[in-house]
């Protein structure tokens, strides 16, 4: 057993280190007391509390920002900004979701303000097509006319605007296809698309159905640059090097759009005159248009039971276009040909049985 002197020197030693770290303590950071505590936490707690009330949603904007600011790879971006119901604007968003297209395609299709039920009926036709998600290409359709001169069309067409954001009113024309609206249509275009081109521009009749998925085919293998493609005319010639393109609906490489709007001198006093021979006038005179392409047989007129030219012939299965559709009997006989309707189901709300 130690001796007692022994023990109470052990106890000594230890009371002198606690009172060592005791010192050691006092200078370095002093303890808080329960009442300095709450003063610091307590500012910290409001600001807290006001940031997560009044921006409740501050970090799920931040969390959608940082995986939405870039486009998934491999996807493409809709050049319109259009938030418009119309079958056009909803087949543009869903390029989001699909991969990059082979090329870009502007059809203008060149009509008259009055005549809306063409424009419905086109609609139809068209936008059946473009849902599809197959289509290689971006088509976009817009209605080209001039400046309007009725006080209802100053109401019905804006109205169609809101509805279908697909129509471009051209200021510097008259209504007359002959009378410089296509000069005026393609100038127009390579100001209005000039931050996002396309790769084609295409001038088209209201009573022309082209079917989309043969068009993007013969398109697609088609040049980028100096382009010129259509049906020949005279309607006898399978040569593009010869005559011109016929008016029911030709396409120009985006380069020659960009060319003719400031080609005055070539242009200049002769801007009016049948509209499809002045184009080709264009080119010729400009030595542009050097990669030309003959759709016929492909693009055609309406089968007339006693055909006028040859530019009239029976329905072919490769058809690319139908031209002279000029009335509701001749369009649904085009559209029954090529089963446009193949889709409708049967229903308990509608009977076309005869």
């Amino acid at each position: 057993m130690p001796a007692p002197s022994n023990f109470l020197n052990s106890m000594a030693n230890h009371a002198k280190q606690q009172a060592a770290t005791r010192k050691q303590a006092a200078h370095g950071f002093p303890r808080l007391s329960a009442s300095s505590k709450a003063l610091i936490l307590l500012p910290i707690l409001l600001l807290g509390f006001t940031y997560l009330i009044v921006y409740p949603k501050e970090f799920e904007l931040q969390a959608l920002m940082s995986s939405c600011g870039q486009p998934p790879t491999g996807s493409y971006a809709a050049a319109s900004a259009s938030s418009s119901s119309s079958p056009f604007s909803t087949t543009v968003r869903a390029y989001a979701a699909r991969a990059k297209p082979d090329f870009r395609l502007l059809i203008g299709v060149l009509t008259r303000a009055d005549f809306y039920e063409r424009r419905h009926l086109l609609r139809m036709v068209y936008g059946l097509q473009l849902a599809s998600p197959d289509l290689a290409a971006q088509i976009d359709v817009r209605f080209v006319f001039c400046r309007l001169y009725k006080d209802d069309q100053r109401v019905l067409v804006p109205l169609e605007i809101l509805t279908h954001d697909d129509v471009i009113v051209l200021d510097g024309c008259e209504e007359n296809l002959n009378g410089g609206k296509t000069h005026t249509f393609f100038s127009a275009v390579a100001e209005l698309y000039a931050d996002a081109p396309y790769d084609y521009v295409m001038k088209a009749d209201d009573d022309i159905m082209f079917r989309l998925p043969e068009l993007v085919a013969s398109l697609g293998a088609m040049p980028r640059q100096d382009m010129y493609y259509g049906a020949t005319i005279p309607c006898g010639s399978m040569d593009p090097d010869k005559g011109y393109m016929s008016g029911m609906g030709y396409a120009l490489s985006w380069d020659l759009v960009e060319w003719l709007a400031g080609a005055e001198e070539v242009t200049k006093g002769r801007i009016v005159g049948t509209e499809d021979k002045m184009t080709g006038e264009w080119l010729r005179l400009g030595g542009k248009g050097r990669n030309r392409f003959n759709a016929k047989p492909a693009m055609y007129d309406y089968p007339l039971p006693v055909p006028v030219d040859s530019c009239s012939h029976a329905f072919v299965p490769d058809t690319i276009a139908v031209h002279r559709l000029k009335d509701n009997p001749r369009w649904a006989h085009a559209l029954s040909y090529f089963n446009f309707t193949a889709a409708l189901k049967p229903s308990k709300f509608y009977n076309f049985d005869p």
